[in-house]
């Protein structure tokens, strides 16, 4: 989708910068999208006071770097458009999961920050630089559990390279350092005919999957039901 945005502002006398274009795309190159997260106001924003000289004069380097600076870009580029016009080319994050607390992480596995109200799956990692693996094993996770219809909430990456899945039941799969694919396939395929039949109230709390031969489970804490006093004493 292209957006044009014309310019009523005081420039150069001579070959005026007249019109900005915004071409969107996505990851895969595709051209027909919609500004998702950026506004026209920001846009405009930058064409009164970032974008300095003429057509000719401009520094279309200046102008990329405007654009980056808003926090839902990615990536932009910038050329010129005889004879008095901007073409920009800019792709939005897309965000896939918060980063902890303070950031998102893009489908890309990157790290950047802006603060939604959206709910999304958290990665948890030792450092940014793990959030590209976080986000591969999670499309790999989350094909394995798509059979028994189960979601991930959590993924935590310990500094000893351990993972760690919550899901969003609230049932914790604890998957260790090795295996761990083969590992989540095994609970996968007993799940229906196993796992699932061990409580038919609550999801399980907690399901360690490092045994070679097996798992062990652990079950949800159960508050006992404690009968009401009839009468107006109160218990000491």
């Amino acid at each position: 989708m292209s957006y044009a945005i014309g310019l009523r502002l005081i420039k150069p006398p001579f070959f005026p910068l007249k019109e900005i274009n915004i071409q969107v795309i996505n990851g895969t190159g595709s051209s027909n999208m919609e500004l998702q997260r950026i506004t026209h106001e920001q846009i405009e924003h930058i064409a009164r006071n970032e974008i300095k000289g003429n057509f000719l004069s401009m520094n279309l380097v200046d102008v990329r770097d405007a654009f980056i600076r808003l926090p839902w870009i990615r990536e932009a580029k910038v050329k010129r458009e005889w004879p008095h016009g901007l073409n920009v080319t800019v792709e939005e994050h897309r965000a896939l999961a918060h980063w902890g607390s303070h950031a998102l992480v893009n489908t890309y596995g990157e790290v950047f920050r802006v603060s939604i109200d959206e709910k999304l799956p958290v990665f948890i990692g030792p450092k940014e630089d793990s959030a590209q693996e976080v986000a591969q094993q999670y499309q790999r996770f989350s094909r394995i559990l798509a059979p028994i219809q189960q979601d991930i909430a959590e993924i935590n990456l310990s500094p000893r390279h351990a993972w760690r899945i919550q899901l969003d039941t609230g049932t914790v799969l604890e998957l260790g350092r090795n295996e761990i694919e083969i590992r989540l396939a095994r609970y996968v395929s007993v799940y229906n005919h196993s796992i699932a039949r061990l409580n038919q109230q609550e999801p399980l709390a907690y399901v360690d999957l490092r045994y070679p031969d097996g798992f062990a489970v652990r079950m949800p804490e159960v508050t006992p039901h404690v009968p009401r006093e009839s009468g107006g004493r109160k218990a000491t």
